[in-house]
């Protein structure tokens, strides 16, 4: 898409992917991932990016049904995929361990670039970002990530989670206030870091 013009509306992009329309779900992969990618790396690292495979996967064999508008969508794939990736970690429980003899080598990566690089350096602040969310309990850290990164309200999200309104909004209000010690302390010490990108809606947001 050229400089200095518009997207569409995101509506009307989800209104073309739900006709088959191949660029406009690019488009909405494109808006929408990073925030389902960040919501996993919190959830469950080591399953967040199959989860999110497997998550957009069902939502592209199913967007023909879908009906309802960007704040609906955005619920419904944040509920794909967190069903995905817990269902990830519980495949992953009932697997059996099986060590491997550590033979002292490592495969390097290949087809690094400068850009590579560019791109690792810039994602540093995010993952101590994501890191650092992921210090507080599980709920609070669920609930905390599905506002601030999803954009979902306390209704959307107690209805995702299964739990009451009410108990999202103590969930968030506890998560921000930790996050807000935490990161006084880490001023106070020299490391500070950003820990969201956006406020928090009615809540005044945590930044740095």
């Amino acid at each position: 898409m050229s400089h200095g013009v518009l997207p569409p509306p995101f509506d009307e992009l989800l209104a073309r992917a739900r006709d088959g329309d191949e660029r406009a779900f690019e488009a909405i992969y494109r808006d929408v991932q990073p925030r389902v990618s960040r919501f996993l790396q919190v959830h469950s690292p080591d399953h967040a990016e199959d989860a999110a495979a497997d998550a957009w996967l069902e939502v592209a064999r199913a967007i023909h049904r879908f009906d309802g508008d960007e704040v609906s969508f955005r619920a419904w794939v944040f509920t794909i995929a967190r069903r995905k990736v817990i269902d990830a970690a519980r495949r992953e429980a009932r697997r059996p361990v099986a060590s491997l003899p550590e033979d002292g080598t490592s495969q390097e990566p290949t087809g690094a670039t400068d850009e590579t690089a560019d791109h690792v350096l810039h994602a540093e602040e995010t993952r101590q970002a994501i890191a650092l969310v992921r210090t507080l309990p599980p709920d609070q850290a669920e609930v905390v990530m599905l506002r601030v990164v999803g954009g979902l309200d306390n209704a959307e999200i107690a209805q995702l989670v299964g739990k009451s309104s009410g108990a999202v909004r103590v969930l968030a209000h506890r998560g921000l206030k930790r996050l807000a010690r935490t990161l006084q302390a880490r001023d106070e010490q020299g490391q500070g870091v950003s820990v969201v990108s956006s406020s928090m809606p009615g809540e005044g947001g945590v930044t740095r």
